[in-house]
């Protein structure tokens, strides 16, 4: 009977933290981060100046960003070509992104921009998944939806560059569709069926991304197939947990209370999954939703801090990779623009101070040796965060 009874009790709490879960109570509770000063606005304009003159001289002289050179012994897995050019495809796409949003009265970016525009017309069309197992295409393909958002609205005085950019999109679009994995939402490996419509596990924080970079360009006039957002959407809902803390992929949603899936492993996807949701009519997502996890980033921000910079993918507590931590910052940026106004500059006033104390003496941010990409991604996310926190510093 005892035995039983724990059983039965093992049951219940299991039960508690199932994923595939509609938020609950648990989702609009945490902690709160202490009292900040005020950003200055002086101190935010100036660090973003920085990250901006960062960019903009480290461009490659093929108008690009990143490269595969490396000093360190050991890197991530990368096949060799196609990894790097899907690197390169959507760090130069975030590049782009954030000079657009950030650097348009430098001098210096009109020409910066007229090269990375070339050589995405010249290289994205051509990126693809590097062998059946690794699929980091998947990511230029996203951002680069993002990117073309942008630079159609820079070009909005020149309709034939607008309909190129547009039709670049469209193809970019095609091959999230091509990539899409069978169940639905997307992954970069496919290490267990390597077919050729990839049979791996879809992985939260990338469906995320894409879903966002999808509803970025669906504004500017493609048209995304319904399908594609909605089985995008159930992948993430199946691996949402009643607190929205979210599994990393779906092959382990059959370990809810594994570190990584719980809150403080899951502070750097929470932010995009929870955006994602929202913005493609997810109601369940609220406002006191996404407070609460802007929130807990804030207070709980040593889980993801402490495996920044750390150069092994999930070595630290909560198993946290190092490169959570700019995307997690990055889409929080985004989720304070999805709340009313006079409730922001609280959060934007916690996101900026966090960034800012965090900028490199080069001007750059960055939290996962990558190659010769990490400082140019983990900037870029950086800067069109700050950006999102300059209502804030200049309404008070």
């Amino acid at each position: 009977m005892q035995q039983f009874a724990v059983i039965l009790s093992l049951t219940i709490t299991l039960s508690s933290v199932t994923l595939a879960a509609e938020p609950s109570a648990l989702a609009t509770q945490g902690p709160k981060p202490k009292a900040i000063e005020p950003i200055e606005p002086q101190e935010l304009e100036a660090s973003i100046e920085r990250g901006v003159e960062f960019l903009l001289a480290r461009q490659n002289e093929n108008g690009s960003w990143g490269s595969h050179r490396t000093k360190r012994a050991t890197e991530v897995l990368a096949p060799v070509p196609g990894s790097h050019h899907a690197f390169r495809g959507a760090v130069t796409s975030l590049c782009i992104s954030a000079v657009l949003e950030t650097g348009l009265s430098h001098p210096e970016t009109p020409a910066a921009i007229d090269r990375a525009e070339a050589w995405m017309f010249e290289h994205l069309p051509h990126v693809r998944r590097a062998t059946p197992q690794v699929m980091y295409n998947v990511w230029a393909h996203a951002y680069s939806l993002q990117a073309i958002a942008r630079l159609i609205d820079y070009r909005k005085d020149d309709p034939a560059k607008c309909e190129q950019l547009l039709d670049l999109a469209r193809q970019q679009l095609k091959m999230l569709e091509t990539y899409e994995v069978v169940d639905g939402g997307w992954a970069y490996y496919d290490f267990y069926h390597r077919t050729k419509k990839p049979g791996g596990s879809s992985i939260s924080f990338v469906t995320a991304a894409v879903l966002l970079g999808m509803y970025e360009i669906q504004e500017k006039g493609v048209e995304i197939p319904k399908h594609l957002v909605e089985r995008g959407m159930e992948s993430i809902r199946r691996q949402r947990k009643s607190d929205c803390s979210y599994a990393y992929g779906e092959y382990l949603k059959m370990m809810p209370m594994r570190g990584i899936n719980r809150p403080g492993g899951s502070l750097g996807r929470s932010q995009s999954c929870n955006l994602a949701m929202r913005i493609w009519g997810d109601e369940t997502i609220t406002d006191e939703i996404l407070k609460t996890w802007l929130n807990r980033l804030y207070a709980r921000n040593v889980w993801l801090d402490i495996g920044r910079k750390r150069p092994i993918p999930h070595e630290s507590w909560m198993q946290v990779a190092g490169y959570f931590y700019y995307f997690g910052h990055y889409y929080a940026g985004f989720g304070i623009d999805q709340l009313p106004k006079k409730e922001r500059p609280h959060f934007q006033h916690h996101l900026a101070r966090i960034l800012i104390d965090r900028q490199e003496k080069d001007g750059s941010w960055w939290d996962f040796p990558l190659y010769d990409y990490h400082q140019q991604y983990g900037t870029a996310m950086s800067l069109m965060a700050l950006k999102r926190c300059r209502v804030a510093a200049a309404e008070e």
